[in-house]
């Protein structure tokens, strides 16, 4: 794509940015070995922030003409073939790589290439570029894979704790000099200082806000993001870090059930409100269990609580607009 073609976003038109297509709330699939066909166009453009920056993205996007960043969800199960044909629009080479299920290699600018693998273990990873390191991915060009185990509709795992449903929370963190040295060709030199928190791709937006019950725009209204059930509707949260800020998901309401920590069953499962997730890559699956809140008196079976992340900075965008950061709610029912 040349730099004129450039696509140009405004945070007023980011219901194809934010990936209204494919949701990334998704409800159990069933289990079966299917052969499954994507394909995923290598596109850059600019997002306007809340602060009034344009800041460059790449994304793994489903048309030429847009710009999804995260990249909509794969969701499979062991035993699934999945042929992905990537088209890379973009003026400098690429990749896609699952870790542990296929690696493209480089895809050269202007080209095309499929490529195709059988899932063959069940949990959580991303697909990203693995190319000019980390500075693609954390550009944009990442998305989840959620890969389910052989003839099971409701577990992590075998023999995990079920669920009746599930969806992904991928955090993010911007530098927008880091990006605008990636957009130019150069490699980034300056400390990673970043202004920007994104959950799925959006901000939050705090109530009288512009834009506050908008679900393209905040992330507390996202329908990808925020957590809706009745009492037992026992949800899956597949929670990925694309940035490099170590972060701290915190839920009100109940405690998570951990499962697992960078594609490791944990021996024991602890209920914790607070769950450690790594920068770079880093990776948890938790339960949020839909129990009525236990410590609400008198007992309530429906209400909004917020999700947020215990790392201060990550409230806030362009350094110091609060509740502008990776933040969601949680409704019940």
């Amino acid at each position: 794509m040349e730099r004129r073609n450039f696509l140009q976003f405004s945070m007023a038109g980011l219901a194809k940015v934010a990936a209204g297509t494919t949701a990334l709330t998704v409800a159990v699939s069933s289990a079966h070995a299917a052969t499954i066909n994507r394909t995923l166009y290598i596109t850059e453009g600019y997002i306007t922030q809340i602060t009034g920056e344009d800041i460059y993205f790449m994304g793994f996007s489903n048309s030429t003409s847009e710009l999804n960043i995260p990249g909509d969800p794969f969701i499979i199960h062991e035993g699934d073939t999945v042929s992905v044909t990537i088209v890379n629009t973009l003026q400098t080479p690429h990749s896609f790589v699952i870790d542990g299920q296929i690696d493209s290699g480089v895809i050269e600018a202007g080209t095309t290439k499929t490529v195709t693998f059988t899932a063959t273990r069940a949990g959580t990873f991303f697909y990203y570029d693995k190319l000019n390191a980390p500075y693609n991915r954390l550009c944009g060009l990442h998305g989840p894979v959620a890969i389910m185990p052989r003839d099971s509709t409701n577990e992590l795992y075998p023999g995990s704790p079920t669920f009746v449903k599930q969806q992904f929370w991928l955090f993010n963190d911007i530098d927008p000099i880091w990006n605008a040295m990636v957009e130019n060709g150069n490699t980034p030199n300056t400390p990673f200082i970043p202004r920007f928190f994104t959950l799925n791709g959006l901000g939050g937006r705090p109530p009288g806000a512009p834009g506050y019950s908008d679900p393209t725009l905040n992330n507390m209204y996202d329908p990808r993001s925020y957590l809706k059930g009745s009492i037992g509707d026992r949800t899956l949260v597949r929670v990925l870090n694309a940035g490099m800020a170590q972060q701290a998901v915190h839920t009100h309401a109940n405690h998570m059930e951990w499962l697992t920590s960078n594609g490791q069953i944990r021996p024991d499962i602890w209920l914790k409100d607070i769950v450690p997730l790594d920068g770079n890559g880093g990776i948890v699956d938790v339960i949020f269990p839909f129990d009525p809140p236990p410590d609400a008196w008198p007992p309530v079976t429906t209400g909004t609580y917020p999700m947020h992340l215990h790392t201060e900075m990550s409230q806030t965008a362009g350094g110091g607009f609060y509740l502008f950061g990776a933040i969601t709610d949680i409704f019940y029912v």
